[in-house]
């Protein structure tokens, strides 16, 4: 009924009913609750959606996870409050605004397993069936809405010929997934894959000279001299051409020195490192390292799970060798994308753990760390650092590094608004604080990632996508 035929109707009952008693204004006490109501209601919802808006374009959040065990058992702890919790961001205390504890809403999980697969190091033990089993029978563990991707390293044949690899020496076993038959499917491949390639024949190696000697690794170290030696003139004509090219990534290091990446259409990576005189060049072509693993891993997180939590887990012997520059910059991938890096480190040959200490200061001048970089990851980003030698110990190693970015707390701290992207990585401390029934300060250790880099808000990400 409209406001003109509501006056028409009233009109109409002034000759035969008081005005009092008319339907309308008998309802009328019920009719004003309803409406006084729905605007009660309604104002706080609008009020709650502005705030909610506002919320969303001018608040930025710092988030960090944190693993907290006791420091003589190292079993994680479950029961603290955000009280117990102090945030330290260039030295200078943070309020906690968001706290969540295992249990309690989280991000799914987005977990890459990196392994090694060269025949002397991690390889050797993978190609056994009861290590890949124990491995499967974790990975089905996982929790609701948590998934695995397998990637394969350091090749030494490929047993799918029509797979996509990464320069020869990676390849994607399997992508997110939980599925018993996919993680064993994926995992059945690497016998093949470690296994030594068979020695062609004398036809098959004159027709691939060529195209065997661009897959293989090679590396060329040159110094400034007043003559262009042999060694350099090599590597210009080696230079990959422009429109061979897909991407050039320069980095340069606190020390000066310049690292080049230059990855190219087929996939393979060139690495260039230029000393911080300039006088030296150390040129590794085809090379596949860590950074790349880590690149190709958290690549595939942004592009198939943008909304889990990255956590990577790196399964080899612990000898890898990357440029220190370069580990420095993956150092900074992990951390600007709050991905969480573990190894399982399994047991180093007898003659590498003999050669190591002496290996490393004599390549050193090159600018290559040959081991220690996977744990320096993981302390960095607030993962674990593993080590497994008895096949059991393979299933509770996975399910210990599982287990504990499960039982993680989740803290963050708002940014004020004029707080401004400087650029630079900010330094995190975590201290935690908590007593026992018996009033004793408790011993505990804390792992969380040790610094961040200033997010953007949501409106500067919509202006600029």
């Amino acid at each position: 009924m409209n406001l003109s035929s509501l006056t028409h109707a009233t009109a109409r009952s002034r000759k035969d009913t008081p005005i009092s008693q008319h339907p309308f204004f008998r309802c009328a006490p019920l009719r004003l609750g309803v409406i006084l109501l729905l605007v009660i209601f309604a104002v706080p919802a609008t009020s709650a959606q502005e705030v909610a808006d506002t919320i969303k374009v001018r608040t930025r959040v710092v988030f960090l996870d944190a693993l907290v065990k006791e420091k003589k058992t190292g079993i994680p702890i479950s029961d603290l409050n955000p009280e117990n919790f102090e945030v330290f961001d260039d030295g200078q205390p943070r309020a906690i605004s968001y706290f969540t504890r295992e249990g309690q809403a989280r991000k799914p999980l987005a977990l890459i397993l990196i392994l090694d697969l060269r025949d002397d190091g991690a390889g050797r033990f993978l190609k056994r069936e009861e290590v890949r089993k124990a491995m499967v029978e974790e990975l089905v563990q996982l929790p609701p809405g948590d998934e695995v991707a397998i990637l394969a390293i350091n090749l030494n044949s490929v047993d799918d010929k029509t797979a996509v690899i990464r320069n020869g020496k990676a390849l994607w076993l399997t992508e997110f997934t939980r599925d018993r038959t996919q993680l064993e499917t994926a995992l059945a491949r690497i016998p093949a894959l470690v296994a030594p390639s068979p020695e062609p024949n004398k036809t098959e190696t004159a027709k691939t000279d060529e195209k065997n000697e661009k897959k293989e690794t090679s590396m060329s170290v040159s110094a400034s001299s007043d003559k262009i030696d042999d060694q350099t003139a090599d590597a210009s004509k080696s230079k990959p051409k422009e429109n061979d090219v897909l991407e050039t990534e320069t980095i340069r290091g606190k020390n000066g020195a310049v690292i080049t990446r230059t990855t190219k259409k087929d996939g393979s990576v060139d690495i260039k490192r230029v000393s911080s005189n300039g006088k030296m060049t150390v040129q590794l072509d085809n090379f596949y390292d860590l950074a790349g693993a880590v690149r190709d891993a958290t690549h595939l997180v942004e592009d198939k799970r943008p909304n889990s939590q990255a956590a990577i887990v790196w399964l080899s012997d612990g000898i890898a060798p990357i440029f220190k520059e370069d580990r420095d910059a993956t150092e900074q991938i992990l951390i600007r994308q709050n991905a969480i890096f573990n190894t399982l480190t399994v047991d180093m040959r007898t003659l590498y753990k003999f050669l190591l200490p002496l290996g490393q200061p004599l390549i050193g001048w090159t600018g290559l760390s040959i081991a220690g970089s996977g744990k320096r990851l993981a302390q960095q980003s607030g993962g674990e650092t593993v080590h497994v030698s008895r096949v059991r110990d393979y299933g509770a190693g996975l399910a210990r590094v599982i287990g504990n970015l499960n039982a993680r707390y989740n803290l963050g701290f708002s940014l004020r608004e004029q707080e401004k992207d400087d650029g630079r990585m900010h330094e995190l401390v975590v201290r935690v604080k908590a007593s026992d029934a018996k009033g004793k300060t408790r011993r505990l250790e804390v792992s969380s990632r040790r610094g961040y880099y200033m997010p953007k808000s949501d409106a500067y990400q919509a202006a600029n996508k």
